[in-house]
């Protein structure tokens, strides 16, 4: 069975709606095969996850609100401290080395992200995908940036990501 992890710092009640929409959207009952498992990236930092979780999946959904222009400093934990662990590298020029310690290329895995803000999300989405490139990952569709209150529109564009990782990992 394949596993989509979604790593998630829902601390508003607009990102716990997204949350919840794209957990609708890739438990959708046409979707089979593939094990649907949020955890907060808070997990990271209390211990209670590490590396292990991201190395068995197979895609992955990240939820972020943007913080002063970033990422959440959750989120950001862990990928500081699973980066290296997981196979990030740059080469020489800053760019994705694609290799993994024995010169094989890395699994090209599906990713997606949601980013809510109040004024502006560029550079929370800047970050994260700066940080997916270099592990060589691909984007599994266009990131969703949710400005302002969450609406129908921005919901309804959750469910559709969410199904969207979930059914790639059907193939």
């Amino acid at each position: 069975m394949k596993r989509l992890l979604v790593i998630h710092h829902a601390p508003t009640d607009g990102v716990r709606q997204l949350l919840d929409a794209v957990l609708e959207g890739a438990g959708d009952p046409e979707i089979v095969g593939v094990e649907i498992q949020p955890v907060p990236a808070l997990a990271w930092a209390q211990g209670t996850q590490d590396e292990t979780a991201i190395l068995q999946a197979d895609g992955y959904l990240f939820l972020t609100p943007a913080n002063f222009g970033y990422m959440s400093g959750a989120l950001k934990h862990v990928f500081d401290s699973t980066f290296l662990k997981i196979g990030g590298s740059l080469s020489a020029d800053g760019s994705a080395d694609g290799t993994d310690d024995a010169g094989r290329s890395r699994p090209r895995r599906p990713y997606g992200l949601i980013v809510h803000g109040r004024y502006d999300t560029t550079g929370a989405v800047r970050s994260v995908e700066g940080i997916v490139r270099a592990l060589g990952w691909q984007s599994g569709g266009e990131p969703l940036e949710a400005l302002g209150d969450v609406t129908a529109h921005h919901l309804a564009s959750a469910r559709e990501l969410g199904a969207t990782l979930a059914a790639l990992l059907m193939t």
